[in-house]
């Protein structure tokens, strides 16, 4: 039986949830790359916002890194990345929901800037990083600075889909050359360096820092 199929790139924050997930939970699959918005011919049919990742798997086919994830816990519950308590299990929603938009917006700022815009023969808007660091990034770190306060996981006590898609943005911030200001920010800090300790995310991150423009 093939393996199943991962289209999108690995440097892209949903795609790296989704591997993340994959290897926690010991699946294997192929990577197919595919880049956000600018699929090969059909791959409309598969994913029709033309996002990434999509997920295929036979005749199996799913997009949204949200939705391939809750996939793979029905398919495989364990280990869980979802917190058995309805309490917790809302709460780890909701962090995945704030990292999918907020965390992400911020996040993505000095990565898209320094990095995408470049390869795509682009000048780099410093003003646009620097704007985002300074007027949104505290609002959302400091947010989750409070989040974290007693707390080695963001829910249920142990690595949960909550912990893989907060951290997840934040590989590509430190692709984009910043990192969190530990000094106004010590609890995120251990929390991000951390959770991309783990082997899951460690392996991946050592992958994109490779593959990276010099």
């Amino acid at each position: 039986m093939s393996k199943p199929i991962i289209h999108g790139v690995g440097l892209s924050p949903f795609v790296r949830k989704v591997r993340v997930a994959l290897i926690e939970k010991g699946l294997d699959y192929d990577l197919e790359p595919v880049m956000p918005g600018m699929g090969p011919e059909g791959y409309l049919e598969k994913s029709p916002l033309g996002k990434v990742p999509c997920y295929e798997e036979g005749s199996f086919v799913v997009p949204d890194s949200s939705v391939i994830i809750a996939y793979l816990e029905r398919k495989q519950p364990t280990p869980a990345l979802y917190p058995s308590d309805p309490e917790q299990f809302a709460r780890a929603l909701w962090y995945e929901e704030y990292a999918d938009t907020k965390v992400i917006e911020v996040c993505s700022a000095p990565f898209f800037q320094r990095v995408v815009r470049p390869m795509m023969g682009e000048q780099t808007d410093e003003d646009a990083v620097r704007r985002t660091l300074e007027e949104h990034a505290p609002g959302v770190f400091g947010y989750l600075e409070g989040q974290l306060d007693g707390r080695e996981y963001l829910a249920g006590g142990q690595f949960s889909i909550a912990d893989l898609a907060t951290a997840s943005p934040f590989a590509n911030m430190q692709h984009g050359g910043e990192t969190v200001d530990a000094a106004k920010f010590p609890k995120l800090a251990d929390y991000v360096a951390r959770i991309h300790a783990r082997p899951s995310f460690k392996a991946l991150i050592e992958e994109e820092k490779a593959a990276l423009p010099s």
